[in-house]
This record gives C-alpha cells, sequence and structure tokens, in this order.
C-alpha cells in the first residue's frame, strides 16, 4: 500500500465518523503529534488527580455526563 493510498484510507474512514468519534479522534491524534509531552504532565499529576479523571471518564461513559450545549445554554440564561 503506498502512502497515498494509505492516507486516502484513513481519509475515507475519519469521514465517515460520528462527531463525538470523530473529536476522540482528533485528541488521540493531537496527542500523538504532541509526542510524549502529555505524558510528561501526566506523569506530574497526583494519584488522586488521576484517580479523578479516571472516575469522571466512567462517569461520563455510563452517561451521568451533562452535554455541553446544556451547560453553556443554562449559563447563558442565568447570566444573560
Amino acid at each position: 500500500m503506498t502512502a497515498a493510498d494509505l492516507k486516502l484510507k484513513i481519509f475515507r474512514q475519519v469521514d465517515s465518523l460520528e462527531k463525538n468519534h470523530l473529536e476522540e479522534v482528533y485528541g488521540l491524534l493531537k496527542n500523538y503529534l504532541r509526542g510524549n509531552k502529555g505524558l510528561d504532565e501526566w506523569n506530574q499529576l497526583t494519584e488522586d488527580q488521576k484517580k479523578g479523571i479516571f472516575d469522571a471518564i466512567e462517569d461520563i461513559d455510563d452517561g451521568k455526563g451533562i452535554p455541553h450545549d446544556t451547560v453553556m445554554t443554562s449559563i447563558r440564561r442565568k447570566y444573560a
């Protein structure tokens, strides 16, 4: 497979993603391109901070989060 073929295959797969998955892939790609900088920041966190992040991810995966648009609408109403 040539580089052009691979780029086209990646483009087609990314192009077919729903918005939430597209944002996840973008985050992964961004972190990959940044290299180890993300790991350095992660390693500087305390164990409590890391646990808090994992707990928050689990809550979101369980559907316990509030969508960004909902929060922003509420804030705009309150402080408009």
